[in-house]
């Protein structure tokens, strides 16, 4: 998988309703909390998220990701791009069935 297929849905994770922890949000995605939380780290040094803590939380590990007006960009651009990538191997398969 590329980086820019876990950006995407990452950041589209993020955006759903429901918060997730860290270890929740990594087993969702399939990643290594390690890997989570070196893509989380790139995206806020690309400006598309923003991190911050629960003020409210007694736990103070609990984290909320926000995505910025950045990264909602960021994500419909790689969201237009994986479906341009979809279509086009749709085209390629379509066509190989015809032969």
């Amino acid at each position: 998988m590329s980086n820019d297929q876990d950006h995407l849905n990452i950041l589209r994770k993020i955006e759903s309703p429901n918060k997730f922890t860290q270890r929740i949000l990594a087993t969702k995605l399939g990643f290594s909390l390690g890997k989570l939380n070196y893509c989380l780290k790139n995206l806020k040094q690309k400006g598309l998220i923003k991190i911050s803590r629960f003020e409210k939380s007694k736990n103070k590990l609990n984290y909320i990701y926000i995505l910025t007006p950045r990264g909602i960009k960021a994500r419909t651009r790689l969201t237009i791009n994986y479906m341009k990538l979809k279509m086009k191997e749709y085209d390629q398969l379509k066509k190989e069935l015809k032969k």
